[in-house]
C-alpha cells in the first residue's frame, strides 16, 4: 500500500460518496484542499481530504475507503499518514464532525480524538436526505479535535 499526498482531481468522486452523500458538499470543500490517497496497485482505494482553517488548525472534511478495502487497516494507515503530513505542514490541531454515534466515532477516538462540542441538527440542517446507520437517523455532530 502506497500513501501519498495527490491533487483533489485524483480522488474519484465515487470514493468520496463512500463518506459523504452529497455531492454538492463534497464540491463545497475540495477547492483548496490538501488531500492524501492510498493506492494499491496504482489505483485509489482510500482518500483523506482535509483542508486548513488557519496557519496551524486543518479540519478533515472526508476520509473513505472503498468497502472492498475496509476492514483491513488500510483507513488507520491512511489516517496515520495524513495526521504526520498535516504535522509537518506545521498544523497543531486537527478537527472533524463525525455522527454521534457508530464505528466512526470509535474509530477517531482509538487515532486519539476527543470531543469538543455538540453541533445540534448538524445532519438534519445539511443533508435533504436522512442519513442512516444500523437503522438509526443521524442527526447531530460531534467536533471531535487532536492536537499533534
Amino acid at each position: 500500500m502506497d500513501y501519498l499526498e495527490v491533487n483533489a482531481s485524483d480522488i474519484p468522486t465515487q470514493l468520496l460518496l463512500e463518506a459523504d452523500p452529497s455531492e454538492q458538499s463534497i464540491a463545497s470543500y475540495l477547492n483548496g484542499a490538501w488531500c492524501f490517497a492510498a493506492k494499491l496497485n496504482g489505483n485509489v482505494v482510500g482518500a483523506c481530504v482535509t483542508k486548513p482553517i488557519n496557519t496551524d488548525i486543518a479540519e478533515i472534511f472526508n476520509i473513505s475507503v472503498y468497502p472492498e478495502f475496509q476492514q483491513q487497516g488500510l483507513g488507520s494507515g491512511l489516517l496515520s499518514f495524513a495526521l504526520s503530513e498535516l504535522k509537518s505542514k506545521k498544523i497543531q490541531r486537527v478537527e472533524l464532525s463525525t455522527g454521534t454515534f457508530g464505528y466512526q466515532l470509535t474509530y477517531y477516538q482509538r487515532h486519539g480524538f476527543r470531543v469538543d462540542h455538540v453541533v445540534k441538527n448538524y445532519f438534519l440542517n445539511n443533508y435533504p436526505e436522512p442519513i442512516l446507520e444500523d437503522g438509526i437517523q443521524h442527526q447531530d455532530a460531534l467536533r471531535l479535535y487532536v492536537t499533534l
